[in-house]
């Protein structure tokens, strides 16, 4: 069953792009997932200077040296310092408490499924404090006075309150 998924989020829009799950990453797991984010036309990560790498042995040099040919500079955390990765530590620990903990994943096309579905309702459902309580991707404004209805998802485990058009 699919364990551990790769994280890249973007740290001026907080935007979060699952980079690959699987149960077994190995070297070469790692550098299709380099080769998947720093792609010109599809990647997540174009126009990127920088990429903050934790201290993971499957972060060897060739995985650096693709992300450095790509035109990023990756940057090594220092050991023990588990806050410098704030951004992706806090999306990581907010889809696991809120999400993942309190589910039983069901085969090995559930996980993403249900990760799909949380990151969806992160950048489209969930209010963020540090932006003001707005949301990533404005999907669609709505100005009102119709009543409040909860959307749900995942089985209602993930709620969103909307205010329906007048």
């Amino acid at each position: 069953m699919p364990g551990l998924f790769g994280v890249a989020v973007s740290r001026t829009a907080r935007a979060v792009e699952i980079a690959g799950i699987t149960s077994e990453p190995d070297g070469g797991w790692r550098l299709q997932i380099a080769r998947n984010l720093s792609d010109p036309s599809e990647g997540f990560l174009p126009g990127v200077q920088y990429i903050i790498l934790g201290r993971d042995p499957f972060h060897t040099a060739a995985f650096r040296r693709l992300l450095w040919d790509s035109g990023m500079k990756p940057l090594v955390l220092p050991a023990s310092s588990p806050n410098l990765n704030a951004f992706a530590g806090r999306f990581v620990e907010s889809a696991k408490s809120e999400c993942l903990e309190r589910m039983v994943l069901l085969g090995d096309s559930h996980l993403p499924a249900a990760v799909r579905a949380f990151i969806d309702h992160y950048h489209e459902e969930r209010p963020h404090q540090r932006l003001e309580n707005e949301l990533i991707a404005l999907a669609r404004a709505v100005i009102g006075t119709g009543a409040i209805t909860c959307r749900q998802c995942l089985g209602g485990l993930l709620k969103f309150y909307d205010r329906e058009a007048a």
